[in-house]
């Protein structure tokens, strides 16, 4: 089971090394950190991160996942990149996201006609590139698996394991990276944090949301 995750500059690591843990744990799977070089990758938030496959000599792929993060909107108009994903979806079991990743896949052609989710500030892009925004924590439609916001990678990796090893396989692992979530407040979504609040982080959010928005609706046009 060959399991490719895109890694990136400036992507979010908890986007991919959520999932990747959950991965790496399954019994048969060799998992792939894909990029066009082996050079060292630095995430947005200063951690680096080493690939072990580049496009070039990546196999094909049973699971094909992208991440997001800040990069994600330079990826949207990436050919080099775009073209891989498109050429490994056509023999993956599943193509895959986390958080804003689907964008990516949006962006590539992969999403047309299918539901999606993706983090909640940018859920509504995935309309432009014809895909349905669904607002939940993972959204499986067909050979189409996408995760939410970062965290949300974790809940997406366990129910492919599920799907790909059986839900045995997928509790083992659970259990043994102990992930029972008990956060210490209830502000993990945009309706249960205080409104506020919510204003103020779309404020701040609002400089990388306009450029997001750029790329989608440049992604878009592409597309038709």
């Amino acid at each position: 089971m060959h399991i490719g995750l895109l890694l990136y500059p400036r992507l979010t690591q908890l986007d991919l090394t959520g999932p990747f843990e959950v991965f790496a744990r399954m019994e048969g799977a060799r998992v792939h950190l894909v990029w066009k070089t082996l050079e060292p990758v630095t995430c947005d938030r200063g951690l680096a991160l080493l690939p072990t496959t580049r496009f070039a000599e990546c196999p094909q792929l049973d699971v094909v996942c992208v991440p997001g993060g800040p990069g994600q909107i330079e990826l949207m108009e990436d050919d080099e990149t775009l073209d891989f994903l498109r050429r490994q979806a056509k023999g993956a079991r599943w193509v895959t996201s986390v958080c804003t990743g689907s964008l990516v896949l949006g962006a590539a052609g992969l999403l047309q006609g299918y539901r999606a989710a993706c983090h909640w500030a940018s859920r509504d892009q995935l309309a432009l590139l014809g895909a349905t925004p669904v607002a939940e924590r993972v959204v499986i439609d067909r050979d189409r698996v996408t995760g939410g916001g970062v965290t949300a990678g974790i809940d997406f990796a366990l129910q492919l394991v599920a799907d790909m090893a059986g839900r045995d396989q997928a509790e083992a692992i659970q259990l043994s990276i102990e992930y029972d979530p008990a956060p210490p407040f209830q502000a993990g979504a945009p309706e249960r944090i205080d409104p506020a609040a919510l204003e103020r982080i779309r404020l701040r959010m609002t400089p990388l949301m306009e450029r997001r928005l750029s790329a989608t609706r440049r992604a878009a046009a592409r597309l038709r």
